[in-house]
C-alpha cells in the first residue's frame, strides 16, 4: 500500500484533460501538497521518445495495432517503475494525463483488438499500480471534433497518428470509455467535459475533496 495518491485523467481527444489536470495541480499545491504531473505516453526520457514515435513520426504511418499496443505499454512500464511507484512511495500526489483506461478504450475498443490480450499487456506494464481515482471527462464525438479543429487553427499543426483516425474509431473509443466506467464505478468518476471549464474544475474538486478529505486542508 503506497503512502501517496494516484489520480488519473481520461477521455477522448478534446475532452479538456490537459486544462483540468493543471488546474487541479495548482489547487493542490496551494494547499501545500507535493504534486507530480505526468502524461502518457511519455513522462520519462525513454517514454518521450516512444511518444514521438507513436504520435508524430512519419515512420508510424504503417504502424500495426499490435505494435501500437506494445509501444504504449513499454512507455508505461518505464513510467511506473521510474517515476510513479517511487513518487507514491514517497507520499506524493501523482496526477497522470491518461493511464491504463486509455489503452483499453483506444486499442481494445477503437482498434478492435482482443480485450483479453490488451488487458494482459496492460497488467504487465502497470505492475500492480492502479489509480486511486480516475476522472473521466466525457464529451460527445461532435464536441471532440469541434475542439480539435479549433485547437489546430490556434496552434501549429503537428501531425498526430491518433487524431488522424476516422470518426468511427472515436465513436468506438467513446463506447469503450462508457463500458469501462460502468464496470468500475467505485474508481471511475464521470465528469461532463462539455461544460464550461470553470464548472468542470468545480465538479472535479468536489469529487476529489469528497473522496479524499485530507486534501482539503493544508499540511
Amino acid at each position: 500500500m503506497h503512502k501517496g495518491l494516484f489520480i488519473t485523467f481520461e477521455g477522448t481527444e478534446g475532452s479538456g484533460k490537459s486544462t483540468q489536470i493543471l488546474r487541479l495541480e495548482s489547487r493542490l499545491r496551494k494547499l501545500g501538497h507535493a504534486v507530480r504531473v505526468l502524461r502518457e505516453p511519455g513522462g520519462t526520457p525513454l517514454g518521450e521518445e516512444i511518444r514521438h514515435t507513436l504520435k508524430h513520426s512519419p515512420a508510424n504511418r504503417g504502424m500495426t495495432p499490435e505494435a501500437e499496443l506494445l509501444l504504449l505499454n513499454a512507455s508505461r512500464a518505464q513510467l511506473v517503475r521510474e517515476i510513479i511507484r517511487p513518487a507514491l512511495e514517497a507520499g506524493e500526489i501523482v496526477l497522470c494525463d491518461r493511464f491504463l483506461d486509455s489503452t483499453i478504450a483506444y486499442q481494445g475498443y477503437g482498434r478492435e483488438m482482443p480485450l483479453p490480450a490488451v488487458h494482459s499487456v496492460v497488467a504487465l506494464a502497470i505492475g500492480g499500480i492502479l489509480p486511486d481515482l480516475t476522472l473521466l471527462l466525457q464529451v460527445s464525438v461532435s464536441i471532440s471534433e469541434s475542439r480539435r479543429a479549433t485547437r489546430n487553427l490556434a496552434e501549429p499543426i503537428l501531425r498526430d497518428h491518433f487524431e488522424n483516425s476516422d470518426r468511427a474509431f472515436f465513436e468506438r473509443v467513446e463506447l469503450g470509455f462508457q463500458a469501462i466506467a460502468a464496470s468500475e464505478p467505485d474508481r471511475i468518476q464521470v465528469v461532463d467535459g462539455g461544460a464550461d471549464a470553470d464548472q468542470v474544475e468545480r465538479e472535479i474538486w468536489a469529487v476529489v475533496s469528497n473522496r479524499f478529505n485530507k486534501l482539503s486542508t493544508s499540511d
